[in-house]
């Protein structure tokens, strides 16, 4: 066993960063699981609840592009430890509320509050891995999205029962400042760390042109010349393509095994949670299997990525046309689970660490969330419509067809990943 001693220091940081997502997801999801408790002793309806968790989307939507924005220009330990030490004070705030309004508020801000962890994260990979290791690091970074989602409901569960669900919001938010503690210590640029060797530094920013090697509070690109270029939109469309499959996953997946699976609520605690498991260890296996083929075969970053993308794009169609037949429950989940792996191994957020300087990865990435979140807005009604008046089939048919058109998309306008385009 590998002592943690002897783990390279930039392997740490990836692990920070997991944290970090996976505390995102237990905040966010809190309010979720506590809702029907919720609900009985403050006399909510569902609209209620409908609308408190509408402004959390709103406002993390629109706020994902302004955070990338901010980031670029204060810079990742700064902009990442003020978002979380405020979505950490706004979830635990969330104990005090006791009316629809109050928590209506408390969400809105946890939206706004929230959107700067992803833009921060993949700059931060940006900052600390090579090229050919960056797809995973965020795919470690993502899979602490899967790690909260999974660990939440027993969590939450537990505090709620034994303490109350106000302790469940208090507890869950105390846990953020904990993560800030380390954070504020450990997280310097490498040129400027002293947890790391001069052999991993030189590691680090080997190859790196000083146009790309990043600098806090560097000076920001305006955003016409970043929506100028190709490249940008082709780190866009896999955001547009895919985000709202994403969403698709959060909030329909277990309806789906209810509705149409025959599940019950047990049931659906006991086997819900591995579609999310796999869809974590995908995102696991979508940076280290690239990093496999460059070692072993020594292929180009561009081909390693493309053929796994091309691969999983090619193999969701089948799983998802599957699902469109009559299954039972366990096949179903087999199918989706399958599904969300291979979603993982796409690494779509991974594309600005790929092709931009950092002095603009946060703002790309903020941008194609914000993008991404108007078009899963969007897809949110239409799932609720076709589901209500057809059936899921459509819904499995457009997944099908999503990674492929965002693999186009992506081979068509970023002709070579990997070849950083400065931008000024």
């Amino acid at each position: 066993m590998v002592s943690i001693t002897k783990i390279a220091f930039r392997w740490k940081i990836a692990g920070l960063l997991c944290f970090a997502s996976a505390l995102n997801y237990i905040d966010r999801s809190t309010l979720a699981i506590l809702a029907p408790t919720i609900e009985k002793e403050l006399n909510w309806s569902d609209i209620d609840y409908a609308n408190i968790t509408a402004l959390f989307v709103f406002s993390y939507t629109i706020m994902y592009a302004i955070s990338g924005r901010i980031i670029d220009h204060i810079g990742t330990k700064i902009g990442l430890a003020y978002s979380v030490g405020t979505w950490s004070l706004v979830s635990l705030l969330h104990a005090f509320a006791n009316s629809v309004t109050q928590f209506s508020v408390a969400r809105f801000f946890l939206g706004v509050t929230e959107s700067g962890n992803f833009p921060a994260g993949i700059k931060s990979i940006s900052e600390w891995f090579p090229l050919k290791e960056r797809a995973l690091a965020v795919g470690i970074f993502s899979a602490g999205s899967s790690i909260g989602a999974a660990i939440s409901v027993p969590l939450v569960s537990f505090v709620a029962i034994l303490w109350g669900w106000r302790m469940a919001f208090i507890i869950t938010g105390i846990l953020g400042f904990f993560w800030l503690i380390f954070w504020l210590i450990y997280y310097q640029l490498p040129d400027k760390s002293k947890w790391i060797s001069d052999e991993e530094r030189a590691m680090i920013m080997k190859n790196e042109p000083p146009s790309v090697l990043g600098q806090e509070g560097s000076k920001v690109v305006s955003i016409k010349t970043i929506l100028s270029k190709k490249e940008s939109w082709g780190c866009f469309s896999a955001r547009i393509f895919i985000d709202p499959v994403v969403y698709f996953f959060i909030f329909w997946i277990p309806k789906y095994l209810q509705d149409v699976q025959g599940l019950s609520l047990a049931e659906i605690g006991i086997s819900a949670w591995l579609p999310y498991v796999a869809m974590g260890l995908g995102t696991v296996l979508g940076g280290l299997l690239p990093k496999l083929l460059i070692e072993k075969n020594n292929w180009s970053l561009n081909r390693a990525r493309k053929t796994i993308m091309f691969i999983s794009s090619l193999a969701i169609p089948v799983f998802c046309f599957a699902l469109t037949f009559k299954t039972n429950a366990m096949l179903a989940i087999v199918l989706i689970s399958t599904i969300m792996l291979s979603h993982g191994l796409w690494s779509n957020i991974t594309l600005p660490t790929e092709v931009y300087s950092k002095n603009v990865q946060a703002t790309v990435t903020g941008i194609g969330g914000t993008l991404g979140g108007l078009m899963s807005v969007l897809s949110q009604k239409l799932i609720g419509i076709t589901v209500a008046n057809n059936s899921y089939i459509p819904i499995f048919i457009f997944i099908g067809s999503a990674y492929i058109m965002a693999f186009l998309s992506v081979h068509l306008l970023i002709r070579r990943i990997g070849d950083i385009q400065p931008c000024h």
